[in-house]
C-alpha cells in the first residue's frame, strides 16, 4: 500500500508547490480517520491542497462555503414534502461526502458550526430524530481566516478539540514562487488532476494504519508529553489528545513508508495535534507551540530498535 500513499503525494504536487510538509501531515490525518483545520492567510493555496486531495481519490468531495446565514439545515441535509409521492423525503445536505470542504468555517453562527460535530466526532447525521451514517472514508478539511475578525464567530473549544490538527500553509520562498508561476502560466494542473487510489484501497490504507507498531517506550514517550502540558497550565490537553497523537503518528510513519513509529514521527505531529488542543494557558495558542517546543526538547527519548521484534 505505500505505493499508493507516495502516488497521492506525487500528484498533489503536481498542482503544490513547496508544500510537502503540509501535504504530509494532511494525508497523515487522513490515515489516521481525522480531521484538519487550516488556517492562513487568503490565497496561500488550502483550498486547492484540499481539492487536490480529494481529485487524486476516487471519493466524493463536497464543498460548503460557510457564511453568517448558513442554517445547520444547509450542512446535514433537511426533510422536504414531496408532493408526487405524498411524504416526507429527506434531501442529503453536501455533509453526505467523503472528504468535505468547510471553507471559512468561522464565517458561520456557532449553530451552524455545531451541526458539523456531530459528523466529525461520530460519522453520522440526526435531523429529525433520524439518524444516518456517513459513508467511509469521511473527513472534514476546514479553512479559516486567522486575521480577519469581522463577522466572524470563533471555533468553540469543544468543536477545535475534533479536529485532529491544525495546520498553517506558511509562506514560499522565492524559488517557490517562481516554480509555481512557471507551473501555472499555460495550463491549470488542478483541472486535469485524476484519482490515483480507490476509494477501497483508501479504506484499506485507513484499516492499515491502525496496525502501525508503536513501540511501548514511545507510548510511554507521547504520553509523558502530554502530561508536561498539564503540568506546565492549570488545564493541559485532554486523554482525547493523546490518542489523536497516537494516531497522528501511525499515520506520519505510514506517509514516510514504516510500518513502525519512531520518535521523529511523534515530535513531527506534536506542535499541529497538540497546540489548539491546549488550553488554560495565558498566552494562547502561540505561547502553547512554543511550549510544546520546549517539552519536546526536554522530555528524554527513549533510544531503541522500534521496528516490530
Amino acid at each position: 500500500m505505500q505505493d499508493k500513499i507516495g502516488a497521492v503525494r506525487e500528484n498533489i504536487a503536481r498542482v503544490m508547490v513547496g508544500r510537502e510538509e503540509v501535504t504530509d501531515l494532511l494525508l497523515a490525518a487522513f490515515l489516521a480517520g481525522g480531521h484538519v483545520l487550516l488556517e492562513d492567510m487568503p490565497g496561500t493555496g488550502k483550498t486547492v491542497l484540499a481539492r487536490s486531495m480529494a481529485r487524486s481519490m476516487d471519493v466524493r468531495f463536497g464543498r460548503i462555503q460557510f457564511t453568517p446565514d448558513l442554517l445547520p439545515g444547509d450542512v446535514t441535509g433537511i426533510h422536504y414534502y414531496h408532493q408526487q409521492r405524498g411524504e416526507f423525503v429527506f434531501r442529503e445536505g453536501p455533509v453526505f461526502a467523503n472528504i468535505l470542504l468547510a471553507d471559512e468555517i468561522n464565517r458561520a453562527t456557532p449553530r451552524t458550526q455545531s451541526a458539523l460535530l456531530e459528523c466529525m466526532a461520530e460519522g453520522q447525521v440526526t435531523v429529525d430524530g433520524e439518524t444516518r451514517e456517513l459513508a467511509e472514508p469521511f473527513m472534514v478539511i476546514a479553512t479559516q481566516n486567522p486575521v480577519e475578525t469581522y463577522g466572524c464567530f470563533p471555533l468553540p473549544e469543544a468543536q477545535l478539540d475534533r479536529f485532529l490538527m491544525k495546520l498553517s500553509m506558511g509562506s514560499l520562498t522565492q524559488a517557490q514562487e517562481r516554480s509555481m508561476v512557471d507551473r501555472f502560466i499555460d495550463a491549470e494542473p488542478l483541472a486535469s488532476l485524476g484519482p490515483v487510489v480507490t476509494q477501497e484501497e483508501t479504506r484499506a490504507l485507513r484499516a492499515e494504519c491502525r496496525e502501525v507498531y508503536v513501540h511501548a517506550d514511545l507510548r510511554g514517550y507521547l504520553v509523558q508529553i502530554v502530561q508536561e502540558t498539564r503540568s506546565a497550565t492549570a488545564a493541559g490537553v485532554s486523554p482525547r489528545g493523546t490518542l489523536a497523537l497516537l494516531r497522528a503518528a501511525q499515520g506520519y510513519a505510514m506517509v514516510k513508508g514504516r510500518d513502525f513509529v519512531v520518535p521523529e514521527d511523534i515530535k513531527a505531529v506534536a506542535v499541529p495535534v497538540l497546540a489548539h488542543r491546549w488550553i488554560g494557558g495565558e498566552g494562547g495558542e502561540r505561547e502553547a507551540v512554543l511550549g510544546i517546543r520546549q517539552i519536546l526538547q526536554t522530555v528524554p527519548v527513549p533510544t531503541e530498535n522500534w521496528s516490530r521484534s
